[in-house]
């Protein structure tokens, strides 16, 4: 427990990533986190088939674009950690995101207002969306040592290929 809360306070950027170390169990528990989660609320988004291979595709381009980051960057070494650290702070937004559709279908149905509950919904979601990338632009940055605005780059293109891609294949 106490290396979650430790990974939890990098996504506050309050530890760094880097000197953290996962056991072989907590980071298959947060991909197998991801992958469930992933498929509730894709699932809930379109249908159960739909959601399970946009999720799969999502880990997936995850793992190669994180593979191929380190590789470029000569720390493959610290895979297990960038990917640990990467994947709890996605976990932690992505519940989080879960929250703010469970309060966008509340206020729905308590017929709080359409466009009332539409705006607060894609504030939140903007926030998160934010947040999610100046998380991940934080761990890239604590593992490769770019600067701020490279590692922002870095993360809207991690956000693109993990996101991006399985998506527009589902469009297909």
């Amino acid at each position: 427990m106490s290396l979650l809360m430790s990974y939890l306070a990098s996504c506050f950027f309050i530890k760094n990533p880097n000197h953290l170390i996962p056991s072989r169990s907590f980071t298959i528990k947060n991909v197998i986190y991801f992958l469930i989660l992933g498929i509730i609320v894709e699932g809930l988004i379109a249908d159960f088939a739909d959601g399970t291979l946009e999720v799969s595709l999502r880990l997936i381009m995850a793992t190669i674009a994180i593979a191929s980051f380190l590789a470029l960057s000569k720390r493959l070494a610290d895979f297990a950690n960038f990917y640990t650290a990467i994947f709890v702070c996605e976990n932690f937004i992505f519940t989080l995101a879960a929250v703010v559709e469970g309060i966008y279908f509340y206020m729905i149905m308590a017929k709080f207002g359409q466009e009332q509950s539409e705006m607060i919904a894609f504030t939140l979601g903007g926030i998160l969306l934010v947040w999610y990338l100046a998380i991940i632009a934080y761990v890239i940055r604590r593992f490769s040592y770019h600067s701020v605005l490279e590692s922002v780059l870095l993360s809207i293109s991690y956000f693109v290929l993990t996101y991006g891609i399985p998506m527009m294949f589902m469009d297909m």
